[in-house]
């Protein structure tokens, strides 16, 4: 490995520690998420020997010209920057080391705390282990999975929390694309007369070849009414990852309510999933408030139903049914929310008590309008939910079955 020290003209020579900071800085960024490989290291040396270390100002800005490729990627490169290249020490012929022992503070923004958590989180390699420990330490971190995956959300610890978040952002969905009315050129198919006679005339009718047409195919939407009162934001926010995560691959529509609804749909396309969450906790206001179940699901099918309800939409329906307002009018727009959709799914953490009976009058009131009502209380339940949209299937959680125990 070449190692550089500033000359006296600015440049960089052998004799340093810059080269290995600028790798170790090179991984942190990997390891935060930013796409930077041996390449980009490369470049990132060679911009650092070109400016020098005479100014911090033109050494960031250096390093940003090769080490970001994305407007999203801004904000944790400049944390990044900011905690491995401490103030007033770029000057210095050997750079910062990487720190060790520390922890992130709370209530950093979200890039500073996704920076934080892969600078301190990691730790030097342990030294050899007899192989019996090893392999008792492997049937020690199975069954700890397993017990994360049918563990409480509102039970875990933060660093369980962040562990499922980051499971709920690999989960996915199949390619379950559904038959359009519009039609496009295809090359078997249905003949198209219309392109045939114009493909036709362009050879001046010597040459007739037929065109052929089929249905247009799309990924059907979902749209996500999500509860965020006191009793629900634990589980409302930690599905919005897997939301983000889906966002990716089809178009996604959440929409949070308390005692108002706020559509966050805008929000939750934000590319990095901290700041897209972040986004969201700021754009409402009745966050772990109150609920009002039937006023939000009026708002929804008066305001955006139409908007975001074509092409076949999936409906989640995040909600623990427990409603206080008039009973009869949570009936009624239920019904109208399920005749808008293709398939309403109603998602209740308290299907997790075993005991779990439609005893409440909000609950009564909105089973006999939803195709499927599912728990949403672990990982091992959103992975349940995932299989019963890929496979299209009720799978056991007909609300029937629970009409006819009430």
């Amino acid at each position: 490995m070449i190692s550089m020290s500033p000359q006296a003209d600015g440049r960089l020579s052998s004799g340093g520690k810059l080269d290995e900071n600028l790798l170790q800085f090179g991984r942190l960024l990997r390891r935060a998420g930013l796409p930077v490989g041996p390449a980009s290291i490369a470049d990132a040396i060679r911009a650092a020997e070109i400016v020098g270390p005479g100014s911090r100002d033109d050494f960031y800005w250096a390093l940003h010209a090769v080490l970001v490729r994305g407007r999203e990627q801004r904000a944790v490169f400049d944390a990044a920057f900011r905690l491995f290249w401490r103030a007033g020490r770029v000057r210095a012929p050997v750079f910062v080391d990487r720190p060790s022992g520390a922890r992130p503070a709370a209530g950093q923004v979200p890039a500073t705390a996704r920076v934080a958590q892969a600078m301190f989180g990691d730790r030097a390699p342990e030294p050899a282990e007899d192989p019996d420990d090893v392999e008792r330490d492997r049937r020690l971190a199975i069954s700890a999975r397993e017990l994360l995956q049918k563990r409480d959300f509102a039970q875990m610890s933060l660093e369980e929390v962040a562990d499922a978040e980051a499971q709920l952002g690999r989960l996915a969905l199949a390619d379950d694309r559904i038959s359009k009315r519009r039609l496009i050129a295809a090359s078997r198919g249905r003949i198209d007369p219309r392109r045939t006679l114009r493909m036709a005339l362009r050879s001046g009718g010597d040459m007739i070849l037929p065109a052929y047409r089929r249905h247009a195919t799309a990924r059907p939407p979902v749209v996500a009414l999500c509860d965020i009162s006191g009793s629900m934001s634990r589980y409302s926010r930690t599905l919005l990852h897997f939301l983000h995560a889906l966002g990716q691959t089809r178009r996604v529509d959440a929409f949070l309510f308390g005692t108002r609804l706020t559509n966050v749909s805008r929000q939750l396309r934000l590319k990095d999933a901290d700041a897209a969450l972040a986004a969201c906790a700021e754009a409402v206001e009745d966050w772990s408030g109150g609920t009002r179940i039937a006023s939000a699901l009026h708002a929804f099918n008066r305001l955006w139903s139409r908007r975001v309800l074509g092409q076949g939409a999936i409906v989640l329906l995040v909600t623990d049914g427990l409603e206080r307002d008039d009973v009869d009018r949570l009936a009624a727009e239920m019904d109208r929310l399920h005749r808008a959709c293709r398939r309403l799914i109603w998602l209740n953490p308290l299907l997790r008590f075993d005991g779990f009976e439609a005893k409440a009058r909000g609950i009564r009131a909105m089973l006999p309008h939803v195709d499927e009502f599912r728990a949403v209380h672990s990982l091992e339940a959103v992975a349940d939910l995932v299989r019963a949209l890929n496979s299209g299937s009720v799978d056991g959680a007909d609300p029937r079955r629970h009409l006819a125990l009430a």
